[in-house]
Formats: C-alpha cells, sequence, structure tokens
C-alpha cells in the first residue's frame, strides 16, 4: 500500500501594520493666547449646560484625532480646537480620539479658532482634511483678530458656505444652535466671545450660568411669595414660627 507523505502547511503571518499604541495625547506647544484657552472652555461648557443630562456625545478640545494607521504612524497630529461628536458613549474618558475605537465615527462639528499663525492653515489644509477624509457635516472657523466668522456646511462631496443671519450668527444644523459673537465677562476677562444661541434666540449659559440663572429665578419666586403673603396679610415670622 502506498502512502502519500503529508504535507504540513505553517501558517501564513500576515505583515499587517497596526496603529501605535503609545500615541502622543499632547506635543508640548501651548495654546496661542490665554483667550484661546478660555474661548474653548466657554464653547464646550456651553455644550454640556445646553446637553445636560444627555450621554450621547462627546464634546473636546484641543484633543488629537487619529484617523489613520499611516498618520498615527508618521505621528502627524490633527487636534482641532473644539468638536462635538454625537451619537457616542459621552461617559468614556478619553485622552485622544482614536477613530478606529470609536466604530469609524469623526466629529459632527468642528470649531477652530485662528491666529495669524494659523489662519491660513484652517482655511485651506484643515478645510480640506475635514471636507475631504473626515467629511464632518459642519466646520466653523472664527477668527479673534478680525472677528471673522466663517461656516461651512456638508453638501454632497463639497463644503458650501452657510449664511450668516441680520447679526452675522451662523445656525449649526448639527447643534441646533446659532454660534456668533457676544461681548461681555467669561472667566473675569471682558472681551468678544464666540458664544451659541438658542432657536429663539436666547443665549446658550455655561453651567455655571445656568446654576445663577435657576438661584435668581428661585429668589424672585421667593420674593413674589412673600409680596403676595404680605397682601394677605401674613408676615414672614408667622410662618416660621412653631406650632404652640
Amino acid at each position: 500500500m502506498l502512502t502519500t507523505p503529508v504535507t504540513t502547511l505553517e501558517p501564513t503571518v500576515l505583515d499587517i501594520r497596526m496603529p501605535p499604541t503609545d500615541l502622543p495625547t499632547e506635543d508640548g506647544v501651548p495654546l496661542e493666547t490665554n483667550w484661546h484657552r478660555l474661548q474653548m472652555n466657554l464653547l464646550i461648557d456651553s455644550v454640556h449646560s445646553h446637553w445636560r443630562g444627555r450621554t450621547d456625545y462627546f464634546a473636546g478640545g484641543n484633543m488629537f484625532i487619529y484617523f489613520s494607521s499611516r498618520q498615527a504612524l508618521n505621528r502627524d497630529y490633527r487636534g482641532p480646537d473644539v468638536f462635538v461628536v454625537k451619537d457616542v458613549d459621552g461617559t468614556k474618558d478619553r485622552d485622544a480620539w482614536l477613530v478606529w475605537e470609536e466604530e469609524g465615527r469623526y466629529p459632527n462639528v468642528i470649531i477652530e479658532l485662528s491666529s495669524p499663525s494659523t489662519i491660513a492653515v484652517d482655511l485651506k489644509d484643515k478645510k480640506q482634511l475635514y471636507e475631504k477624509t473626515f467629511r464632518t457635516p459642519e466646520y466653523f472657523c472664527y477668527d479673534p483678530n478680525s472677528q471673522q466668522l466663517w461656516g461651512w456646511r456638508l453638501v454632497g462631496d463639497r463644503y458650501a458656505p452657510i449664511p450668516a443671519d441680520q447679526d452675522e450668527a451662523i445656525w449649526s444644523e448639527q447643534l441646533d444652535l446659532w454660534l456668533g459673537r457676544w461681548v461681555g465677562e467669561f472667566n473675569r476677562l471682558t472681551t468678544t466671545w464666540l458664544r451659541l444661541w438658542t432657536p429663539d434666540g436666547d443665549l446658550a449659559p455655561t453651567l455655571a450660568e445656568a446654576e445663577a440663572l435657576r438661584a435668581e429665578a428661585a429668589e424672585a419666586e421667593v420674593a413674589r411669595l412673600r409680596a403676595r403673603l404680605a397682601r394677605l396679610g401674613v408676615a414672614d415670622d408667622e410662618l416660621s414660627s412653631p406650632a404652640d
């Protein structure tokens, strides 16, 4: 009886280059100005306040977005100043946004806060990246020096400019909010800020501002009730006195 020798095949090992796991989360380059740092916090805090109670979104700022193995291996950093991603787990702690660990999700909204050293890149290279690669539905760019605000919405394969209203505010369909300039005080600095506004035209408050508004409303309600009791001839001490 003839026997045929069995050839044992060695398993094929695919040479797949995976993204590194030790990805940097910061580049050591400080923000342009104190205004830039505060402005990022202002916008992100306003989003959290407006969507308080929701956990289906993530809002980040000055955070690297890694979107491909080549980009990660080349250490080609991309960190929008402010971005919002919807329909994701907002309770997850993240030091960077890794697209391949987020089910391929890219930002729904990106806001860049320009400076003289970044304005050209923001209006050209980054705009093209967010349009062609990220496919981010809405991109906004604000230049604090000229106080110019630009907005684009993805229509098909291209960004189309979003027209501003009579107050030079621009509507964000993704946030369901207006984006526009506001002069006032934030964190002890009085200047022109980029703020969010509700569809009714009310300022979208930060968490601290919302708390202050609730406290003012409570005080006003107490004052109203006291005035009503006074008209009825009931004094405050009568209400607080213990029963005999």
